[in-house]
């Protein structure tokens, strides 16, 4: 399958005069053996925003060597290539087309820091490559995608890490470990907030990509949009071909720390979101408001995003609610108790060093081969995907209720039923709505089989399961 494509792609490059022909390495793990002197080589695919924190990352590892850097918009080059230059003292290649760093057989790795829509994609490439990965959350666009992803990476034993650093923090270590094990009480609830502002992406009119930027590449897998100042670098990300919203962004953090404190085996079994995008009229389409209730069993999780706050309000959490009490913010509080008792080393948010512990546990698992080390192999990777991908699928099949209308819901669920009201009260005041005069999208009640990741009983949330892509840039149905 992967073959055919590629053989289709350098035909019609060659008809259109696109780009000189090009061979990927075998299908076969075809990474070199790396002895205990040798430096791991690496390609940074995508080295705008994130892509820098990669490259510092890596830049500073004296047994490593950044040998390709690969972004569809060449302004980037001079810069990025100073600044390996400045942290290591060597000059990386420069390339718009990622396929072309596959044929380098000194290459080891790769670190995806694309948009969504290209994660998946351009992950299998390089597990089919021999090459290891480090891709940026979240690892796939959809579920199926992220299916495929790992599927990819057993059938070529590659090493492959999931960009939720947080799971190389000693500290979430420690707490999700305690949550786990019954230290607390039997974990019953996850609460997760996402507070931040997020502005209006206005309306701007289509124009002419810059010159620099190869805009079909960009598009890759996703159908071509006209281009737009308010869709390139960032702003893809609340538009549902390329990203996948807050939940997709800032809430796969905090669903995986969720979901690594549950007990081992807990699955989503049901999910229900609603909200919507308020405030403000743009070309964003994804919600800057959304409140998502997923069943898992003994355990729900509750995530809940704003976008309409100020900056002082910014709040990105998750609470652990248990048979004994509350941990949050560093603190524990036994039921009926007002005053919290400090935890000893608990996480306090930010990153702080957490990039550089990830990328150097991702290194030393390429050295030693040893998947069962990597802190968030890619299995767990796209099991927190696939919550974000729940959340959003119940959302887009929902239908417009009016603020005012009697719902009920969430059948009772008491948190989730006062998470809404607060959410509505929130609206009131932040966004000055009148709520008499504005509906939200109550999303659909969807049942999840966990094992076979499909739907139970719905046909059209099964087809979101997955999207049509754009050739050649096909996600093969087998990898």
């Amino acid at each position: 399958m992967f073959r055919y494509h590629r053989r289709d792609f350098l035909k019609r490059a060659a008809a259109g005069g696109l780009v000189a022909p090009f061979a990927i390495s075998g299908t076969k793990a075809s990474g070199r053996v790396l002895g205990a002197n040798d430096r791991v080589r690496v390609a940074v695919a995508g080295i705008n925003g994130r892509g820098q924190q990669h490259i510092t990352a890596y830049g500073e590892m004296r047994d490593v060597e950044i040998a390709w850097l690969v972004d569809p918009d060449s302004r980037l080059f001079a810069a990025r290539s100073a600044a390996v230059q400045k942290l290591a003292g060597n000059t990386p290649q420069c390339v718009q087309d990622f396929r072309r760093v596959l044929d380098d057989k000194t290459l080891d790795a790769v670190s995806i820091v694309t948009p969504n829509h290209w994660h998946a994609l351009l992950t299998i490439w390089a597990c089919q490559a021999g090459k290891d990965v480090l891709v940026e959350k979240p690892c796939s666009h959809n579920i199926v995608e992220g299916r495929r992803l790992v599927e990819a990476a057993r059938k070529y034993d590659r090493i492959v890490q999931h960009g939720t650093q947080r799971r190389s923090d000693p500290k979430w270590i420690k707490v999700t470990s305690d949550v786990r094990n019954g230290k607390y009480g039997q974990l019953r609830l996850a609460c997760i907030n996402i507070h931040r502002p997020r502005e209006s992406i206005g309306i701007r009119h289509p124009e002419q990509p810059p010159a620099e930027l190869d805009y079909n590449l960009w598009n890759g897998p996703a159908p071509v949009h006209p281009y737009r100042t308010n869709l390139v670098p960032y702003d893809w990300h609340w538009i549902w071909d390329f990203g996948n919203g807050e939940i997709g962004n800032l809430g796969t953090h905090q669903l995986d720390l969720a979901r690594w404190a549950m007990p081992a085996g807990a699955a989503p079994q049901s999910v229900l979101s609603l909200g919507g995008r308020f405030g403000y009229q743009d070309q964003g389409q994804t919600p800057n408001t959304q409140l998502t209730l997923f069943d898992c069993g003994d355990v729900k999780l509750l995530c809940e995003q704003r976008g309409l706050v100020a900056k002082k309000e910014v709040k990105v959490t998750v609470d652990f609610h248990t048979t004994e009490g509350v941990l949050k913010e560093g603190k524990f509080f036994p039921q009926g108790r007002q005053q919290g008792e400090p935890i000893a080393d608990a996480p306090v948010g930010g990153f702080a060093d957490l990039g550089r512990l990830h990328f150097r546990n991702f290194i030393d698992c390429i050295r030693s081969r040893k998947r069962e080390e990597l802190n968030a192999e890619i299995i767990e990777g796209h099991r927190s995907a696939l919550l974000a991908h729940l959340g959003n699928i119940s959302y887009r099949l929902g239908k417009d209720v009016p603020f005012d209308t009697q719902t009920n819901a969430f059948e009772g669920d008491k948190p989730a039923c006062e998470a809404f009201e607060d959410m509505k009260q929130h609206l009131g005041e932040a966004a000055h709505l009148r709520l008499k005069d504005h509906t939200y999208d109550l999303g659909r009640l969807l049942r999840f089989d966990s094992e076979a990741e499909r739907f139970i009983g719905d046909p059209e949330a099964d087809r979101l399961l997955t999207r049509p892509c754009r050739e050649p840039f096909m996600v093969p149905e087998q990898v």
